[in-house]
């Protein structure tokens, strides 16, 4: 399966959404676990991949 953008499960970007539906988890799992990772990292490194991944990862083909 390919990483992409959800539209389905989008609250900003898609991006974690897109990510669950690759890992084939729940979405809100992943959002929880990614503020999780970022309150942990001291939030910028967190900040800084969601960036990068809203240009980086491919809209869903439709």
């Amino acid at each position: 399966m390919k990483l992409t953008k959800s539209k389905k499960n989008s609250m900003l970007f898609g991006i974690c959404g897109g990510i669950a539906k690759w890992l084939d988890w729940d979405p809100t799992l992943v959002r929880i676990l990614y503020v999780l990772v970022s309150i942990l990292s001291a939030a910028f490194p967190g900040i800084l991949v969601y960036i990068i991944l809203i240009f980086v990862m491919p809209d869903p083909d439709e």
